[in-house]
């Protein structure tokens, strides 16, 4: 009986933990400390509330704040120092991470004491504290000792099998920058396992240090959706909403009910949004390639409302994800009524990679104004653009080419279109060094059997002077049938190609091979980019065959892919004529 009674009685309260539980200030606990004393635990917990609370009402420590000098502080890490031993793990963790936030210098002998007493004890910790001196062991803010954390480290690469829980496993992973690629993969198959135990929150974070990482682990991104959409709407915040789009947009990962999902619940918030909140969830519905019409309707009418809340860069990115998922309003006029006198006066402050971008996605949305195009077809802005890898600088040659004929195509009539035909002949548009797909090899072997194999009767892979790629070009007569036009003008090739001007009837046809990544993420709505391409080639006179791969991968065979096509070239040329 006195056993049981031993084992079921629980430990007496001090009057001085009481006293520091209620307390709402500093200078409340270090009282109760100087009346009441006590040993390294009591110490440890009450140094613990005393930072917490320090922090709530002041803030960050300072180096040498006289908050650290006073006696009664010096004296609660004395008794720590002197009994350090006798702490319990979980204080002495908590105790370090105290000492990194207060910032003691390295030379302070309790913060020494302390640490040599954690790397002591380090495997006798359970993961619990492992993570907890981790996730401490990572804040960029804080004094830390690498020594222990590289050791911490070591220590969970070693035991990561003791992983039992979500919030530790979801912990690590929000740490996972300073992880090995090892002991990442081990702690996402855990993940995974445990995923079904997630809170909403860890949810969010993991899904975020993924994206942070780059780490593109669909396995567990799939299992971590399903559980999320299980959630009542209670727990879809604005924070959850805006950090899953982000993960999602980072990672190119696409879960529509999840999407749907979001969209719905955000869609009664709009009004509640900050500029920041709308311009960052509209850009990674466009990283994304999704459009849901009425959601960027409400973001017009948040910018109509709101207006003066949004920054340039806010409004560029706002502009660059319309124009990306080729978005066009119902109330554009009234939109870009507030959106060009924002433009005028800050449009030539911008840094030139972000002014041509933004001057492009005009060119997208057919905003642009030939002002706003000119000064970046100069020589100087071009050289400025050369910087960066090849694939960018490539990127944004193309650019350049795509406002040139957006000039010369669109606003033939404004004196800026003038020198434009000049620009697009010395600014070349080299050839993709990238394997075609199938989609493309096999429309180019089938135009090769539409003209019977005379290589004078067709053009492949077309590189256009206004920098768009064309799939396949035939010249077709009165009749249909393609003739050679190896001696006639081309003005959109790069010197012009022949003398010869077009026989009367005669049309010139354009072959577009459309992939799936073309267009927008279940629709069949082409993207900004490839709806400009299509414009500017009708405006360079050019019939288009559209050739979807949807439609493409049903035709078997290769009679069946000319019969397409001769299909296609009678509707389009029977439209045109209608026109």
């Amino acid at each position: 009986m006195a056993k049981d009674k031993v084992l079921t009685s629980a430990p007496l309260r001090t009057e001085l933990e009481e006293v520091v539980e209620k307390a709402t200030v500093p200078e409340e606990v270090l009282k109760a400390w100087e009346q009441h004393g006590g040993d390294s635990n009591q110490a440890t917990s009450t140094l613990l509330v005393w930072t917490k609370l320090m922090q709530k009402t002041k803030g960050k420590f300072q180096p040498n704040s006289p908050s650290l000098m006073d006696a009664r502080v010096r004296d609660m890490m004395e008794t720590i120092m002197k009994q350090l031993p006798r702490v319990w793990n979980n204080n002495l963790v908590a105790i370090l991470r105290a000492l990194w936030v207060i910032g003691l210098p390295n030379t302070d002998p309790v913060l020494q004491s302390t640490q040599t007493e954690v790397m002591w004890r380090l495997r006798r910790l359970n993961l619990k504290q492992l993570a907890f001196l981790a996730e401490c062991g990572t804040v960029p803010t804080w004094q830390h000792d690498v020594t222990i954390v590289n050791a911490v480290l070591k220590q969970l690469e070693l035991r990561w099998t003791e992983i039992s829980d979500a919030k530790t496993v979801s912990m690590l992973i929000a740490i996972g920058q300073h992880m090995s690629p090892t002991l990442m993969d081990r702690l996402e198959d855990t993940a995974l396992a445990l995923a079904e135990g997630f809170t909403t929150e860890e949810i969010r974070k993991v899904c975020v240090s993924l994206a942070s990482m780059g780490r593109r682990s669909v396995p567990l991104l799939r299992a971590l959706s399903y559980h999320l959409l299980q959630r009542p709407s209670s727990e879809f915040s604005t924070k959850l909403i805006l950090d899953m789009g982000f993960s999602y947009g980072k990672l190119s990962f696409h879960q529509s009910q999840v999407l749907k999902r979001m969209v719905a619940e955000l869609m009664p918030k709009v009004s509640e949004l900050t500029s920041s909140d709308v311009t960052r969830f509209a850009k990674s519905l466009g990283l994304l390639k999704w459009l849901h019409v009425p959601l960027f309707e409400a973001f017009v009418e948040h910018y109509l409302e709101h207006s003066e809340m949004y920054s340039v860069l806010q409004l560029c990115n706002l502009l660059m994800a319309f124009a990306r998922l080729n978005f066009q309003s119902c109330k554009g006029e009234q939109f870009f009524g507030k959106v060009h006198p924002v433009l005028e006066s800050s449009l030539s402050g911008l840094e030139p990679f972000l002014r041509t971008d933004v001057a492009w996605s005009l060119c997208v949305l057919q905003q642009a104004r030939p002002h706003y195009l000119t000064p970046l077809l100069q020589q100087d802005h071009a050289a400025n653009l050369s910087e960066g890898s090849p694939p960018r600088a490539e990127n944004y040659r193309l650019k350049l080419l795509h406002l040139a004929a957006t000039l010369h195509l669109e606003h033939p009539e404004s004196p800026e279109t003038a020198d434009t035909s000049s620009i697009m002949n010395t600014v070349p548009h080299t050839a993709s060094s990238s394997t075609l797909s199938s989609l493309q090899s096999s429309l180019r072997e089938a135009l090769h059997n539409l003209v019977d194999g005379r290589a004078e009767l067709y053009r492949a892979g077309v590189n256009t002077v206004y920098g768009w790629t064309i799939e396949g070009e035939l010249l077709i007569d009165c009749d249909n049938k393609p003739f050679d036009f190896s001696k006639m003008r081309a003005p959109h090739l790069l010197g012009g190609w022949g003398q010869q001007t077009l026989p009367a009837g005669s049309r010139k046809i354009a072959f577009l091979a459309w992939e799936f990544s073309n267009f927008n993420i279940k629709s069949k709505d082409l993207l900004g980019r490839f709806s400009m391409m299509k414009r500017h080639l009708q405006l360079a006179g050019f019939i288009l065959v559209d050739v979807p791969y949807y439609e493409w991968l049903e035709l078997k065979t290769q009679r069946q892919k000319l019969a397409y096509l001769k299909d296609k070239i009678g509707k389009a040329v029977a439209e045109d004529m209608a026109k």
